[in-house]
């Protein structure tokens, strides 16, 4: 078992937040692997790649010098923190995602990264299931589309009905791809933060996380 906590969950259920406060919190590294994908479809619209083209974009991920440092993102060089954060990279990123090939190489990627982070916490839609299964403790993050809908419009701006719509879309387009859907863990700690602020979900979390290894420990 790895002394490592992956968060889960859909757009804007709080995930990088909370991740943030609770690697905060035990003193360890975070890596939002949504910034991952995030990255590499806007590698493939900066080469003019199609996204629908597995193939090319296949050859171009596993060729890519992908790094993300704390809030940073580069890709090839480039900072990307900013980019892939707006709209163009929004409405493409779901369709490179659910790629094998890009699945395939990124889970490499996170694998080992964690291996040279333990004690970190990890945030993505499939890290408990798929990437780190045999974390210590797994969390799926949830709360309701207008809520989530509400968030991203206090943070960002935007069109409330659209964004809520979009959000419907991206839960979607995730939870039904054949490659590792959209699901919570069965193990997991299930938390719907609709109600919650960002402080008690961390605590929660951590406190789940201590009694989770005080338990391994005596055993």
């Amino acid at each position: 078992m790895r002394q490592v906590i992956a968060i889960d969950g859909p757009a804007g259920a709080g995930k990088s937040t909370v991740a943030r406060g609770v690697a905060e919190r035990l003193g360890g590294k975070h890596l939002d692997t949504g910034a991952m994908y995030r990255a590499v479809a806007c590698a493939v619209l900066r080469h003019g790649v199609d996204p629908d083209d597995a193939d090319t974009v296949a050859s171009l991920v596993e060729h890519l010098r992908l790094d993300v440092d704390g809030d940073t993102v580069t890709v090839d060089g480039h900072d990307v923190t900013v980019e892939i954060r707006g709209a163009t990279v929004t409405a493409a990123v779901s369709g490179v995602a659910a790629q094998s090939a890009v699945r395939r190489e990124l889970v490499r990627r996170q694998r080992a990264w964690v291996e040279a982070h333990p004690g970190a916490v990890v945030e993505g839609r499939d890290i408990g299931t798929v990437v780190l299964p045999d974390a210590a403790l797994k969390v799926y993050l949830t709360a309701s589309p207008a809520v989530r809908a509400e968030r991203r419009v206090a943070q960002s701006g935007g069109d409330l009905e659209e964004i809520e719509r979009s959000i419907t879309r991206r839960d979607a387009i995730d939870s039904q791809r054949l490659d590792s859907p959209l699901r919570p863990a069965d193990d997991a700690l299930l938390l719907d933060t609709s109600d919650l602020g960002a402080e008690q979900v961390i605590a929660t979390v951590v406190a789940v996380y201590h009694q989770r290894l005080s338990d391994i420990r005596g055993r």
